[in-house]
């Protein structure tokens, strides 16, 4: 999900990273500094392993987002890039340079960063996480990890309403079992479990809480960064929420 308003350091941030959109791409100085090297798949968009390097040869596979391939060469044809790549365990092919990412290209960090804010829903999220996990000292990370908290807060809003109309609250009071435990088990929290996010519950809003973790980070490792007051702010109405009781 987009926001509608950035804070103004988010925004000036990508500002400048819209700004080199147009700028025309600087060719790669040697092939030897991308053959051996590891690559990940992200843009689902392009990510189609071919027989051979062209966009009209038949395909193998469509990669997934997140699997790992070996860049064996490259070559260009019918207007791409195309790295011939080893994706174990057995699968051999050429796929578009475009649709992988890896720290041995200098422009991936900030095109990664404009893939993140132009995405939207849980494709957003998971291309926030994988930023977060492939650029540790990026200068995009504050914003980033602002970012990445908000819009894990607005996705704990909607399964809060999802876990309130899907979890029937004479079934479970029947069972005996404890109410948090239901909410905590909610089937649609594991997409996200499965990226390394925590959701915290407030048992008597029964809403869930994204636990603030990006924000923290920005606190502890940015405590001069301009997204620092910001991510003060969230985590302040965090603990707001997390102790809001409604009355009997």
């Amino acid at each position: 999900m987009k926001l509608p308003i950035l804070p103004l350091s988010l925004a000036l941030v990508f500002v400048c990273l819209i700004s080199t959109e147009a700028q025309k791409r600087k060719p790669t100085n040697s092939k030897k500094t991308e053959i051996g090297n590891v690559a990940v798949v992200i843009d689902e968009r392009l990510s189609v392993l071919r027989i051979k390097p062209s966009l009209f040869a038949d395909p193998v596979q469509r990669m997934r987002r997140g699997r790992r391939v070996q860049i064996l060469g490259s070559t260009d044809a019918d207007g791409v890039k195309f790295y011939k790549v080893a994706a174990p365990p057995s699968k051999l092919g050429w796929l578009q340079s475009d649709a992988v990412f890896g720290r041995f290209r200098a422009s991936d960090e900030e095109r990664l960063a404009r893939l993140v804010q132009a995405a939207d829903g849980f494709e957003q999220i998971e291309l926030a996480s994988t930023f977060l996990g492939m650029y540790p000292a990026s200068q995009f990370r504050p914003a980033i990890l602002l970012l990445y908290g908000d819009l894990l807060e607005d996705a704990a809003a909607k399964l809060s309403r999802d876990a309130t109309s899907r979890l029937s609250r004479r079934e479970m009071a029947a069972s005996g079992a404890p109410l948090h435990s239901y909410y905590l088990n909610f089937n649609m929290l594991d997409r996200y479990r499965k990226i390394g996010v925590t959701f915290l519950l407030n048992p008597s809003t029964r809403a869930f809480h994204y636990n603030g973790a990006s924000w923290r980070e920005i606190i502890r490792k940015y405590s001069a960064s301009t997204e620092s007051p910001e991510a003060q702010k969230r985590l302040d109405s965090l603990k707001s929420k997390l102790e809001r009781r409604v009355a009997s």
